[in-house]
């Protein structure tokens, strides 16, 4: 069995309490207090650096956003773009970068574009000091950015905003995508139309599978460390959630939200569901060895190329439903934040965010990744994405759930790495080791209220 931690990657996040006074002789878009910065003139030279996570993963990934800065570096010759994953941090995407910017930043660094994940949104405006993109550039030219022949879908555009103003730009992410070997199905006698639209349906597919092949076939990203944010989903699928809505109160220790738990305990229990770190249920599917997996479609590309190479079929559906209740699917992914204070600098980095989530840009990642395009009619656009729509129905469950979306939620505070952490743990130990889930997560619940209030 595995047992997981997760380290206190912000420990210096007290500090970043100082950062606010730390720059002096620049433009203060974050407090509205300063002009728009200026174009740049054609033949002023800037670098600027661009931390992505995407960066620490090989293949896909690297490959994707790396030849997304060359298309960049091409069309506006003056910027030079130095990308780099998180520097000296571990632990998921989120955790990482939030630590790394921090750390940079009180270095006297930071990078100038972050790619920050959803649930770090509070923090990154309010202790990492990220710029107000409608001061430093203007409402009208973000909102024009936005626009375009292939506009932003609005439940994606708004996941950057705070407080009414936008200080990210929605890059990436994806809905929790019930992936599947339809292969391994066949095998096990579960004939091809069989409907994976609720939990109850796809545990007894599951069964099948697991009694035909000796090994639980499924896993669920949701259910450990790392998949905080799929985790948000199943909880708002049973009724609850993790927070009240005037971000005061904790509430993943309530009825509705144990319950959802619950139902992955009863998973495990049958001899379904895989006790797998996130990584590893990545991995196992790729191999095979999972029939079923619920995860970001960030796996897309991998999960595409294994098939091939393996000769089993792939297919996806939408997020199964408790029984009782609609799906409700949440956002993982991340948004580009400035934290540079340089005027130039902070130019250069506009230009780049508008380059990377622009119509090319979701063609490659899209097409290359598996990410949700956010500009969804693209899919729709002979000439970018929908030849490749059309050759991929995997990506039809996905678009269909970004209607029904419902934010990725962040938790107020410094404390929020702590919160997540507190949560995964009660979790893990109410759906694996055998801990009673209502008294498990209630008293993580009481933990977690202590660090926010």
């Amino acid at each position: 069995m595995r047992r997981t931690t997760v380290s206190a990657a912000v420990a210096l996040t007290a500090a970043a309490l100082t950062l606010t006074g730390c720059a002096t002789g620049t433009v203060d878009a974050a407090a509205g207090g300063g002009s728009v910065v200026p174009e740049l003139d054609p033949n002023q030279k800037v670098e600027i650096v661009f931390e992505s996570y995407n960066l620490q993963q090989a293949g896909v990934w690297t490959d994707t956003i790396t030849g997304l800065i060359e298309d960049f570096e091409a069309e506006h010759p003056n910027i030079t773009v130095k990308a780099q994953p998180p520097q000296g941090a571990a632990g998921a995407s989120g955790v990482a970068t939030a630590a790394s910017v921090q750390t940079q930043m009180l270095a006297g660094s930071p990078p100038d574009v972050g790619q920050m994940t959803f649930d770090t949104v509070d923090f990154a405006v309010n202790q990492l000091k990220a710029q107000n993109l409608d001061a430093l550039v203007g409402a009208e030219a973000v909102e024009e950015n936005f626009g375009g022949d292939h506009p932003f879908h609005p439940r994606a555009k708004v996941l950057g905003d705070w407080n009414g103003a936008t200080y990210g730009v929605p890059y990436v992410f994806s809905t929790p995508v019930l992936f599947f070997n339809a292969s391994a199905l066949d095998k096990a006698g579960v004939p091809a139309d069989v409907d994976l639209s609720t939990w109850p349906n796809v545990v007894d597919v599951a069964k099948k599978v697991t009694a035909a092949t000796g090994k639980p076939a499924l896993s669920i990203s949701c259910s450990v460390k790392g998949g905080n944010w799929c985790m948000q989903a199943l909880f708002r699928s049973s009724g609850g959630a993790v927070l009240s809505d005037d971000r005061s109160t904790i509430e993943f220790g309530e009825p509705e939200s144990v319950d959802a738990v619950t139902a992955l305990r009863e998973m495990f229990d049958a001899g379904v569901l895989a006790n797998q770190a996130a990584t590893s249920q990545g991995e196992s599917f790729m191999k095979g060895e999972t029939a079923l997996t619920l995860t970001t479609s960030a796996y897309q590309g991998a999960f595409i190329n294994a098939a091939k190479t393996g000769g089993w079929n792939l297919q996806t559906a939408a997020m199964p439903a408790f029984e009782g209740h609609e799906a409700v699917p949440t956002n993982s992914g991340s948004g580009l934040f400035v934290f540079s204070q340089d005027p130039a600098k902070q130019r250069a980095s506009w230009e780049l965010i508008k380059f990377m989530t622009s119509d090319h840009a979701y063609t490659e990642i899209s097409s290359k990744i598996g990410y949700l395009p956010l500009r969804t009619s693209l899919t729709e656009d002979p000439n970018t994405l929908q030849p490749w729509a059309q050759a991929n129905p995997l990506i039809e469950p996905n678009l269909a759930q970004l209607d029904r979306l419902e934010p990725w939620v962040s938790y107020p505070g410094n404390s929020y790495v702590q919160v997540d952490d507190i949560l995964a743990t009660a979790i893990e130990e109410s759906v694996f080791y055998g801990k009673d889930p209502a008294a498990t997560l209630g008293a993580a619940q009481q933990r977690a209220q202590d660090l926010i209030s």
